[in-house]
């Protein structure tokens, strides 16, 4: 019998209509265009604006939009992991609901959170279900509305994240197509550096702290930059090392996009061209969980069946990792 391997086999994605701009920042924070820009290579960012729409809204808008352009039945779907940050709610997954909303009626279903790794991890995940025999459709999400935990008085972190997701499905592959390799790791010691505090199970939400704003995201940014640029560096060398691929064997870099330049900084640790780099940050800052598979939505005419795409990512928590993928398909 040939080993099964996992491999990617359709894409959907989507991010809500409002673009917020740097022009727009400008009248809310202390910054400018030439400012956002040369630090983050940001543009703009989409926001979800519509009252009591969160997480599950995006997610569900691409798993349709994948569904729609594979012309999937959804009660073919085993399995449904949203990848997210900004689940719904607590308690109550987001998963579920998405899978439900979707048709996805004989799929079980779970969250998966690991901060702008979560995706990344969910790669792993879905893989060993489907390289396990007994799972044949496996559907991932990306997915975050970071305009939930974002205050929009804190210039470190308005002018970064915006709203999005992205989805991809998983299906058994006897070509040698699919994820080849994988190199994932954590470092608790870095969650001070980059975290929501108030909400959690260690500090619950007060009136008092959300009047005081504990409950957005902080994050002390030179500390999350160095280690980013270190980690995101170290694995891709590392997993391009271990699989004894050149530069040139790369066709493409799919990179977390948090900060151009650590994308940069990371495509230069390996010598790699800037036309081989996946690049959308200018248009949807960082979407944490969706930048991955919009990158792969945005990029999808360009993939050619048999390129080998190197994915890495960088996360709170610390969380970071990379995956070696080989593309299945012709789009």
């Amino acid at each position: 019998m040939s080993k099964i391997t996992a491999a990617i086999t359709a894409i959907g994605g989507y991010v809500p209509e409002y673009v917020l701009t740097n022009q727009i920042l400008e009248t809310l924070v202390d910054t400018n265009d030439e400012w956002i820009t040369s630090r983050t290579g940001i543009k703009e960012r989409r926001i979800l604006k519509e009252d009591g729409k969160g997480t599950s809204y995006l997610a569900i808008k691409a798993a349709q939009d994948l569904i729609d352009k594979k012309g999937l039945d959804p009660k073919e779907i085993e399995l449904v992991i949203v990848a997210t940050a900004t689940p719904d709610m607590k308690a109550a997954a987001t998963a579920a609901y998405t899978a439900t909303q979707i048709g996805a009626v004989n799929a079980f279903s779970f969250d998966l959170e690991a901060a702008c790794s979560s995706f990344l991890y969910g790669m792993s995940v879905a893989a060993r279900y489907i390289e396990s025999g007994k799972y044949k459709k496996v559907l991932l999400i990306g997915a975050d509305k970071n305009s939930s935990m974002i205050n929009y008085e804190d210039r470190a972190t308005c002018i970064i994240f915006g709203d999005g997701a992205g989805a991809v499905l998983f299906e058994p592959n006897t070509e040698g197509y699919g994820l080849q390799d994988e190199l994932l790791r954590s470092d608790g010691s870095g969650r001070e550096f980059l975290q929501a505090t108030y909400g959690g199970s260690s500090y619950p939400s007060t009136p008092e702290a959300v009047a005081e704003g504990k409950h957005y995201i902080f994050q002390e940014g030179k500390m999350v930059f160095k280690n980013a640029v270190f980690n995101m560096a170290d694995v891709t060398e590392k997993i391009l090392d271990r699989n004894n691929l050149q530069k040139d064997d790369v066709s493409w870099l799919v990179p977390h996009q948090a900060n151009k330049r650590i994308i940069d900084a990371t495509a230069s640790r390996i010598d790699l061209e800037d036309s081989k780099v996946m690049m959308n940050i200018h248009k949807y800052g960082n979407t944490t969980s969706a930048t991955l598979p919009l990158l792969l939505f945005d990029y999808e005419k360009q993939l050619k069946k048999g390129d080998k795409l190197i994915f890495v990512a960088f996360g709170g928590g610390f969380t970071w990792g990379s995956v070696y993928l080989t593309w299945a398909y012709n789009a």
